[in-house]
This record gives structure tokens, C-alpha cells and sequence, in this order.
């Protein structure tokens, strides 16, 4: 039985609490059961499925709306994530790659994406990261040139998830207006359109659907430019301020379900004629395990509640609950698989699962050195000002 007992917290009100409920019940019967031996097909088995049960409106936002909810958006990614975590990745990157869109997009590319991505007929990518350019965006090398009525767009992209199944990708590129993260701009591209290519399909410790995109005189018309011409930095931020908190939202329900998992086999395994859990260094670990989850909600949820009650940026919020959420759900899940001995590090088993689903959390939408970094800087600028 899931412990709910946080919605009891006053981040949330009674819509937060019934959402809570009724995709529990949901996923308890639509996901976490598939066979992932085609890690593409699956993953668009879930965003139908889960456009299907109405699911997608929590992360896709409505074409003329603001925004989303971001404690809705955590809430479904971690009870998502508890379940299965390419479910968790299906819904949270239909939200990533349109929430651009979304806030900076005109009509005509909003009401041609939004419906169909809120449906689970469209997926979406968020086309960031480059080889030289994770972390440190100000340093893209992927180019747009202006061309008669759009943009031509040259280079690569690599670590974009939903690369080769997507529908279109939000694209980052440098545009020139102005030296380092002041000249770039940001697009929708088509996944059809002519010089858009799959160079390469990356295979990761826990299967996702990733691959590095390619580039070559591929012309966007000017009405899948996204705000400004020099506004790219703007739209790249804004997203991912609205999805950080949601990664460690994803960590916290990889993280309840290690500790699920860890109380189930410290209270059924017979060892020394007692149980794992009559020991008194297993009701220790128990205990860490148990203060991390909680801890972690309680950062992830307040950067939520700020986001949605105050609507002020959350950055350093974000970054506490990206940072320490990640971090935690590492050391819960490694002292799960630890409790289950070998069978802890047998293919197949949900806490070795869970081992491999966490470790890229730690590094995607801003590695855990870059978020101290972020914290930091917010840090000394109080101390300035």
C-alpha cells in the first residue's frame, strides 16, 4: 500500500490529493507490467496510454494557457516513477518538450502541437545538449542563419531522449544577437523536416530512447521560432526552473519504492532465526532510508508550492530539490539492494532496476555539481546585494 500520508502536508489542497489517488489506482493497473524488449514501442504504448487516461494535461499544458501545475507534475512523476520508470519518462517528456512551446510559442505552432501531444498522439523531445555543451549551454555550437521567411539550422545534438520517436524537438541553436548565451534562439523542429537526421542511437545502462541528432541545411519557417531571436537562454531556463523539481520527484518515487521494497524483505527474510528486520542494523538503515524520502519531498514539494503559489522563479529551490532528491534516492536504493544480497544485483529484481533507473537523475537537466554551483551563486548574491 503507497504511504500517502504527505499529501496531509499544507503544500497541497484537495485537487492535489484526488489527482494523487486516482492515478494511483490508475497505474496500478496500466503500467509497470510491460516487457520493455522494445524500449521505442513502449514508450509509445505509455504516452497513448497515458494521453488516453487524460494523464497528459497534467504536463501538457493547454494551448493559450500559461503554465502547468509544477505540484501536480511532481506528483505524477513520482508516483509514475514508483511504478515503472519509463512511465516516469514518457509523461515527464511530453512535458519538457512542449512547456517551451507552451510559454513562448505563437498560435499557430501552439494549437498544431499542444492537442496532440496532450493526446499521447504526438511525443516531444527538448533538443539542449551538445558534446561540448551539457551543463554549460553558453557554449552551443549548433548554428541558425537566417534564410528568406525562417532559419537555417546546422550541427549536432546528442543525450536527447525521445531522439529518433519524437514528433518534434525544441532546438537550441546559436543565432549570433549578442556573445554566449545572449545569442541563442530556440525552435520547434519537425521531426520530418528535410536535414533534420538520426546520426546515432545511445544505449544506456537503463534503456531509454536517446539519440544524437543531426543537422545540415535544415530550414525552419519563422513562425517555429520560440519567443525572441536571443531569447533561447530564456526559454531553455524558464522550462527547465518549472522541471527540475519534477526530477526529484521522479528520485523520490524510485526512492519509495526502494524503500517499499527494503521493508517488504527486512520483514520476510529469516536470518539467525529472527527476521533481517529484528536486527538493530537494519532498523538503523531503515530509519536513514526513511528520513531521505522525506526530507527529499519536503524540497521537492516546497519548490513546487513556491513555484505555483508565489509564481516566482525557484531556481535555487529547484536546485536543493534536484540536488538532494537525486543524491538521496541513491543512497536508499543502494541500501535496498544491499538488504537483498544477491538477489539485489539479479536481473529482474525491481531494486536492481531501480540501481540502474537512478544513476542518470544524478546527471540529466543539470549534473549535482552544477546544482551546488546554482545554489551557491544564489547564495552570495544575497550576501552582495
Amino acid at each position: 500500500m503507497a504511504d500517502f500520508s504527505y499529501l496531509a502536508w499544507p503544500f497541497f489542497d484537495d485537487s492535489h490529493r484526488d489527482f494523487a489517488h486516482r492515478l494511483e489506482a490508475w497505474a496500478a493497473d496500466n503500467i509497470g507490467h510491460d516487457a520493455h524488449t522494445d524500449v521505442d514501442a513502449t514508450c509509445r504504448a505509455l504516452v497513448r496510454r497515458l494521453g488516453d487516461g487524460g494523464w497528459l494535461g497534467a504536463a501538457v499544458a493547454e494551448p493559450g494557457a500559461a503554465s502547468v501545475d509544477v505540484r501536480t507534475i511532481c506528483l505524477a512523476r513520482e508516483i509514475l516513477a514508483r511504478h515503472a520508470g519509463l512511465a516516469d519518462f514518457s509523461f515527464a517528456m511530453q512535458g519538457l518538450g512542449t512547456a517551451s512551446v507552451a510559454l513562448f510559442g505563437g498560435p499557430e505552432v501552439c494549437a498544431r502541437i499542444l492537442p496532440e501531444a496532450r493526446t499521447g498522439t504526438r511525443l516531444a523531445a527538448f533538443a539542449l545538449s551538445e558534446t561540448e555543451a551539457g551543463s554549460d549551454v553558453a557554449a552551443l555550437a549548433t548554428t541558425a542563419t537566417r534564410v528568406p521567411g525562417g532559419w537555417r539550422l546546422d550541427g549536432e545534438k546528442t543525450w536527447i531522449s525521445n531522439g529518433g520517436i519524437a514528433g518534434h524537438y525544441v532546438v537550441f541553436a546559436r543565432s549570433g544577437e549578442a556573445p554566449g548565451a545572449r545569442g541563442i534562439s530556440a525552435f520547434v523542429v519537425e521531426a520530418d523536416t528535410p536535414g533534420l537526421s538520426i546520426a546515432a542511437r545511445i544505449e544506456v545502462i537503463a534503456p531509454h530512447p536517446l539519440a544524437t541528432l543531426r543537422f545540415e541545411n535544415c530550414v525552419v519557417p519563422d513562425a517555429n521560432l520560440l519567443g525572441k531571436p536571443g531569447e533561447g537562454f530564456k526559454v531553455a531556463m524558464t522550462t527547465l526552473d518549472i522541471f527540475r523539481p519534477s526530477v526529484g520527484a521522479a528520485a523520490l518515487g524510485f526512492a519509495r519504492r526502494a524503500l517499499d521494497e527494503a521493508l517488504h524483505r527486512a520483514t520476510t527474510r529469516k536470518m539467525f532465526g529472527a527476521t533481517l528486520a529484528d536486527l538493530q542494523l537494519t532498523q538503523a538503515k531503515l530509519a536513514d532510508m526513511a528520513l531521505a524520502v522525506d526530507t527529499s519531498a519536503l524540497l521537492v514539494y516546497r519548490a513546487a508550492w513556491t513555484r505555483d503559489v508565489q509564481g516566482r522563479r525557484i531556481t535555487s529551490e529547484a536546485a536543493m530539490a534536484k540536488l538532494h532528491a537525486t543524491e538521496a534516492a541513491q543512497q536508499v536504493i543502494d541500501a535496498a539492494v544491499q538488504m537483498f544480497g544477491g538477489l539485489g544485483v539479479t536481473s529482474g529484481v525491481k531494486v536492481e532496476e531501480l540501481y540502474r533507473e537512478i544513476r542518470a537523475l544524478r546527471i540529466y537537466e543539470g549534473a549535482s555539481e552544477v546544482q551546488k554551483l546554482i545554489i551557491a551563486k544564489h547564495l552570495l548574491a544575497g550576501q552582495r546585494n
